[in-house]
């Protein structure tokens, strides 16, 4: 008689692509997540006609916005989910603790929808595709709310056995993947924390909690879905790529690069998204800097080789 632990392991290749349905509890905090700073937004243009916004505000909002941005595109997207590069250990923890304070999910269920999005890009399975329900005016409407945001709010959970065995078999990040409801308070806080203690009062607590943790945490959100929606809607085409997915560049600045996201989905592992000289990349400037300091090696960069094989004719 064979038992459950003497079976073959089944191949990750034919492991289903969900794992489950998420509790109903964690349904509700991922509404809290999206709801509370979309509000926050709406009241940020009264808010900046009423009373305004201080320097102190400005500078919070831009240091955690860059924190927890380059946390997911160069930890959570280039490192984790594609190994566009090998870092030292501490490097590696500090990124997965960065992009879990951006408040998109814990590093774990982060990578495995992202390498599922990219095994199935805009066909059945991609968690996110603008393209699920059609290409008539209502169906692409219906895709981008679905592509933007809509797919948070799906209960079925990406199967992370099948898509991220590599973190799961990695203790550090698994510590940091649990911490992820501590993170989430702590990238809430922290602004608060600081901006009182920067102006002693509780005004530049209240100011740095709206300004640079719900404002800040909102725009950040709707920066990374758009590449999800606007990205595989609207721009430019250069590469050959499975899917849909384009350049969108009015996005290349706020999102750290992600916006070139034709390049990227051609070359999904390559380091740097932006391959053109005129492309402005944040996100590889800072691997780059991090290759220069030692703490990152085995860097996968672009090559004029590489680029003229993809490129369309």
């Amino acid at each position: 008689m064979t038992t459950t632990s003497d079976a073959p392991a089944i191949p990750r290749s034919r492991q289903p692509i969900v794992a489950g349905k998420r509790p109903r509890k964690e349904m509700v905090l991922v509404g809290t997540f999206v709801i509370v700073p979309l509000l926050a937004v709406a009241l940020a243009v009264p808010a900046a006609w009423g009373w305004g916004i201080g320097w102190t505000d400005i500078g919070l909002v831009t240091f955690f916005y860059a924190l927890s941005g380059l946390g997911v595109t160069v930890g959570f997207h280039r490192h984790f989910t594609h190994g566009s590069f090998r870092a030292v250990r501490p490097l590696r923890i500090a990124l997965a603790v960065a992009g879990s304070m951006s408040m998109q999910g814990s590093v774990i269920s982060w990578v495995a929808d992202h390498r599922r999005h990219h095994a199935y890009a805009d066909k059945e399975g991609d968690p996110h595709s603008p393209w699920r329900f059609g290409t008539t005016a209502g169906a692409l409407a219906k895709g981008f709310w679905h592509a933007h945001m809509g797919w948070l709010f799906h209960r079925d959970m990406t199967n992370v056995e099948r898509f991220a065995p590599d973190l799961l078999a990695d203790r550090d990040i698994v510590r940091v993947d649990r911490l992820f409801p501590v993170l989430s308070a702590a990238t809430l806080l922290l602004p608060a924390l600081l901006g009182g203690l920067l102006t002693w009062s509780w005004v530049g607590a209240l100011t740095g909690f709206f300004w640079a943790s719900l404002v800040r945490v909102a725009l950040l959100h709707h920066v990374t879905w758009a590449v999800n929606s606007v990205c595989h809607m609207l721009g430019e085409r250069p590469f050959r790529s499975r899917d849909r997915s384009a350049n969108f560049w009015p996005l290349a600045i706020a999102s750290f690069g992600e916006s070139w996201h034709n390049s990227h989905h051609a070359d999904p592992t390559c380091a740097r998204h932006g391959v053109e000289r005129w492309q402005f990349d944040i996100s590889a400037a800072v691997i780059r800097l991090f290759e220069r300091l030692g703490w990152a090696w085995k860097v996968r960069w672009p090559t004029p080789q590489r680029l003229a094989k993809l490129r369309r004719a």
